[in-house]
C-alpha cells in the first residue's frame, strides 16, 4: 500500500478516515468485508456480511463505520491514535461464490494528531550570589502537547540559545545558564502548529550589596572575657577591703585621743623637799 492521504486532527475531536471505496447503490454492504488496520496487522475495526466482527479494545467505543463510504470515524482523538491507517475491502456476489472475495481497495491513510501546548512557566534557581553578579539557572516548560514544538529564549529582545532542551512525556523544557549583572528581561516562547505562545520573567540583580561585617575573633573575645573578669573582680575586693582600712584607722585615732584626756584628768604629784634635799 502507498500512503496517499493525511488528515490531521486535535486530540479530544472527532475525526473521519476516508477509504479508497465507496459501495455502489446497484450493491449492498451485506456483499464486502472492511478492515481498517494500523500497522498493516493490527485491526482497529472489521466487518463482514454487515455485521462487525472484530474491534480493538484500545479503540472500544471510539470508533464507527459509514456504511456508505466506509469511512472510519474515532471519538474522540487521543495522541497515542497518531499514525497510518489502512483500509482494506473485498467484495464477493454471494457466500457460495467458491473463487472466494476479491479485493477492490487497499490504501493507506495517515492521522497527524496534535495536541496544543501550555503557556510557557519560567523557573528560576540561584546557584551563586556576589556584589557583581548572580549566577542562576533558568527552566522555561511547557507541557500536553504534541509534537515537539520549537522553543525560544530571547534576553533584551536578543535571541539566545538554550544550554540544553528535553522533551518526555509531551513535556519540553529549555535550560538556560545565566550570569545576571543587571536587570534584564527574559521571553520563553512556544511555536507549535504555528501558534506562539510567550512568557516572560524579569530577573532582576540587586544594586545594594551590603559587605557583612566580619565577627571577632576567638583570641579577642577570650581576651575580652579575661579582661572584663579581673575588672569585676578588683572591683568586688575593693569594695570589701576599702570599709575596714578606714574603720581601724579611726579607731586608732580615737583611742589615742582618749589616752590623752585621761592623762591630762590624773592629779598632778607634789614634790616634797625635805631637809636633806635642801642641803644638798
Amino acid at each position: 500500500a502507498v500512503e496517499k492521504k493525511v488528515v490531521t486532527s486535535k486530540v479530544g475531536e472527532k475525526v473521519g478516515l476516508p477509504c479508497c471505496h465507496e459501495i455502489p447503490s446497484s450493491e449492498t454492504f451485506h456483499n464486502y468485508r472492511v478492515y481498517w488496520q494500523t500497522n498493516t496487522t493490527k485491526v482497529v475495526l472489521a466487518y463482514a456480511e454487515g455485521k462487525r466482527i472484530l474491534e480493538s479494545n484500545r479503540y472500544e467505543n471510539r470508533t464507527q463505520l459509514d456504511t456508505k463510504n466506509l469511512t472510519l470515524w474515532i471519538s474522540p482523538v487521543e495522541i497515542q491514535d497518531n499514525g497510518p491507517y489502512q483500509c482494506v475491502v473485498q467484495s464477493f456476489k454471494t457466500p457460495r461464490d467458491y473463487a472466494g472475495p476479491r479485493i477492490v481497495c487497499d490504501e493507506t491513510v495517515t492521522l497527524s494528531v496534535t495536541a496544543d501546548f501550555s503557556e510557557p512557566n519560567i523557573a528560576t534557581e540561584v546557584i551563586a550570589s556576589s556584589c557583581e553578579l548572580i549566577a542562576m539557572v533558568v527552566r522555561c516548560s511547557s507541557h500536553g502537547g504534541f509534537p515537539e514544538p520549537k522553543i525560544f529564549a530571547v534576553l533584551n529582545n536578543v535571541s539566545v540559545p538554550w544550554n540544553s532542551t528535553s522533551m518526555s512525556n509531551h513535556n519540553v523544557t529549555g535550560t538556560l545558564q545565566l550570569n545576571v549583572t543587571e536587570d534584564v528581561n527574559f521571553t520563553c516562547s512556544i511555536e507549535h502548529n504555528g501558534v506562539v505562545r510567550s512568557s516572560s520573567l524579569s530577573l532582576k540583580k540587586t544594586n545594594d550589596c551590603i559587605v557583612p561585617t566580619m565577627a571577632p575573633s576567638y583570641n579577642v573575645i577570650t581576651a575580652s572575657s579575661v579582661i572584663i573578669i579581673i575588672f569585676l573582680l578588683a572591683i568586688t575586693l575593693a569594695a570589701r577591703y576599702f570599709p575596714r582600712h578606714v574603720c581601724s584607722h579611726c579607731c586608732k585615732n580615737q583611742d589615742s585621743v582618749e589616752e590623752d584626756v585621761k592623762e591630762s584628768m590624773k592629779p598632778h604629784k607634789i614634790v616634797k623637799v625635805t631637809s636633806e634635799m635642801s642641803s644638798l
